[in-house]
């Protein structure tokens, strides 16, 4: 039991240092100043029929010179009418360009990224989704921020649009904790986290890290390997941008077995993570809620006091929000404590079950199948 205790209260202390630094990243408020950067805005795509009208919706609002941007978006083999959909949109627009992806690895993705770049005319990139939303001041908030620090990359927040049913608030829970997890360690300055669907980056610096090199045979993971390089070669200049101006969104899965798929997908790359701080905050997250899961049969063994077991639930429970709570409000949004309550009791097993079928199973991603 001393040994439970140890581990349980080094979870919290990581997820209160976590806090830390998340109000150490100040929130960026941005200046009218004149548009100088120059991006190139890429997005990867296979059968987005469904999703594509709102992004390309949110494209036309940009408040930013259209000169000065130009939006690649990669054909990875679709077979819905994506293509007609973006390129009936974009009959009177020369900012975009369809392209199609020239695979070379095992992650489409990645190489649809590269294919991009290959292609790009400007010297700054911005990778996101063909499933996300964009914010009005999107590049303006990047395009400022860009201007005040000397950076190399810039990692900037995602958000889910959801509605009220639990599992898309349970998703949208899980995803904030990420994001501010993400936020956090930048703040604490040992970050290693980043997500792909709002990521800006030099062109130059990505061809001298080699780009996915060395990598490209893990189907995700454009974002966090390709961070771990960049904080290598300078992590002084891998800078986050704390903005709800520059926080794209995205929307969650469907079903339970979406959501299963999606967090294997993003499970299975952590075995390979550089970067030991990342291994170690992932770890204790595990051992913390592995360890409220095995408290319920500590109890009916009568191997746990009761009042042992409620405390501890307490305090991950209240810990735990404290780091949400901050998110929720970088969103302008409120949790639903009810639901939170039930996610915090569902979500210590099903931690456990992704991280089990991590290491066993197969996913799939774009109706293709993934191994480990």
């Amino acid at each position: 039991m001393i040994l439970i205790s140890v581990l349980f209260y080094c979870y919290i202390i990581c997820i209160l240092a976590l806090v830390f630094g998340f109000n150490n990243v100040k929130e960026f408020k941005s200046k009218t100043i004149e548009n100088k950067i120059a991006f190139s805005v890429v997005i990867p795509f296979r059968n987005e029929a469904k999703n594509l009208p709102n992004l390309l919706e949110s494209i036309s609002q940009l408040t930013y010179s259209n000169e000065l941007v130009e939006f690649i978006f990669v054909d990875d083999n679709s077979s819905d009418n994506s293509v007609e959909i973006i390129n009936s949109y974009s009959e009177n627009r020369s900012d975009i360009t369809i392209i199609k992806n020239q695979r070379t690895s095992n992650s489409p993705k990645k190489d649809a990224i590269s294919t991009a770049i290959k292609n790009a005319k400007n010297s700054w990139i911005i990778t996101t989704d063909a499933d996300c939303v964009l914010p009005k001041k999107w590049l303006k908030t990047v395009d400022a921020f860009i201007q005040q620090n000397n950076c190399n990359m810039v990692v900037a927040p995602v958000s889910y649009k959801s509605n009220s049913t639990f599992l898309e608030q349970f998703q949208w829970l899980d995803f904030m904790s990420l994001q501010a997890t993400t936020i956090g360690s930048f703040g604490l300055k040992i970050a290693f986290l980043s997500n792909g669907a709002n990521f800006i980056y030099k062109k130059d610096i990505f061809k001298k890290v080699n780009g996915f090199e060395n990598n490209n045979t893990i189907a995700s993971g454009d974002d966090v390997f390709l961070l771990e390089k960049f904080l290598n070669f300078d992590k002084r200049k891998v800078t986050y941008l704390k903005s709800r101006d520059a926080m794209v969104t995205t929307f969650p899965v469907n079903s339970v077995s979406e959501l299963i798929h999606q967090r294997v997908r993003w499970a299975s790359k952590t075995a390979n993570y550089n970067l030991l701080i990342g291994k170690i905050i992932g770890l204790l997250v595990l051992v913390g809620n592995a360890i409220i899961a095995i408290l319920p049969i500590l109890l009916f063994f009568k191997l746990l006091p009761v009042e042992t077991f409620i405390s501890f639930f307490l305090i991950k429970l209240f810990s735990d929000y404290i780091l949400l709570e901050r998110m929720s409000i970088l969103e302008n949004k409120k949790i639903d404590f009810i639901t939170y309550l039930k996610s915090s009791i569902l979500y210590p097993y099903f931690t456990l079950f992704i991280f089990i079928k991590s290491f066993s199973s197969k996913y799939k991603w774009k109706k293709r199948t993934f191994k480990k």
